[in-house]
């Protein structure tokens, strides 16, 4: 179910409120160029900075304009396991077809720590559960055996791996069949080449049919088409992180004429002496 590229959608906001109407045409036309999946409320969508109201308002406004034409996954994770809970209930109930959990960033659990959480979770919920491995972000990374472990719960189908390391997708299938999806857009054509099922992409927030094509060349195993397409994209996906995320990726969606350039503090915009490189790399692309 979870395959191909798949969206960590931005969350646009004007005057300082989310923008459900740009999210709206952001999520149609990201259907349109056959996106294969869209993820709500990631930490390319600012998750940290909304409001519980606003988490499921975005939820909601995803869920009703993909209208079941493409798989919708919640990001629900906190860094408690009760607020985790809370929050993966209430996008079940909006019909998501799995919830995204971070690993708990802050509190730095032990791999028993974070198996209890996990556990915790998924024995509260119906519908399938995603872990989400990001060091970078949360200090603390899961074992290869800590993901083997939770693959034997029946509701925990898939893991977003985002720790920077293709070797990582052969030592965790090595241990276990979980579907494992890539969550660093540089090295997701090496790590769907090694197994992995797809990429959970910020890139493809402006390049959604050049990251489902990516993925799909590498599965079928046309990997000339496929490195074509990696060395085209490639100085996109380096200026997409120029800076942290999501601010590169809002200042292209803007120039692109789809949101607007707004961040939620303590994130701003991209610093305009950056905005030169971003520029020529979405020319050289094509993608503007």
């Amino acid at each position: 179910m979870f395959s191909g590229a798949i969206t960590a959608l931005v969350t646009p906001f004007r005057n300082g409120a989310v923008d459900t109407d740009s999210l709206a045409g952001l999520v149609n036309w990201q259907i349109d160029k056959g996106i294969d999946g869209l993820l709500a409320c990631g930490c390319t969508g600012e998750a940290a900075t909304l409001t519980t109201k606003e988490h499921l308002l975005v939820i909601e406004k995803v869920m009703e304009t993909s209208g079941g034409r493409v798989p919708v996954i919640a990001g629900t994770g906190k860094n408690d396991t009760a607020s985790s809970i809370a929050l993966s209930l209430e996008a079940e109930a909006l019909g998501v077809d799995a919830v995204l959990l971070i690993t708990p960033y802050y509190n730095k659990p032990t791999p028993r720590g974070q198996i209890e959480h996990y556990t915790r979770v998924a024995d509260a919920v119906n519908c399938p559960v995603i872990l989400y491995n990001v060091p970078g972000r949360t200090g603390t990374n899961m074992l290869p055996e800590t993901i083997a472990a939770l693959s034997l719960h029946p509701r925990i189908v898939a893991i977003k791996d985002a720790a920077g390391s293709a070797e990582r997708v052969t030592a965790i299938r090595n241990l276990c069949d979980i579907t494992i999806l890539s969550g660093d857009d540089p090295i997701a054509m090496a790590q769907v080449a090694l197994g992995a099922r797809g990429v959970i992409s910020v890139v493809s927030n402006i390049a959604p049919t050049e990251m489902s094509d990516l993925v799909s060349f590498t599965m079928a195993g046309e990997l000339d088409r496929a490195r074509e397409l990696q060395a085209r994209l490639y100085p996109v996906i380096k200026a997409m992180f120029l800076e942290s995320n999501p601010g590169p990726v809002k200042k292209a969606l803007s120039m692109m004429g789809m949101i607007s350039d707004e961040l939620r503090l303590p994130l701003v915009s991209m610093t305009e002496e950056l905005v030169p490189k971003l520029s020529a790399a979405l020319g050289k692309a094509g993608i503007i």
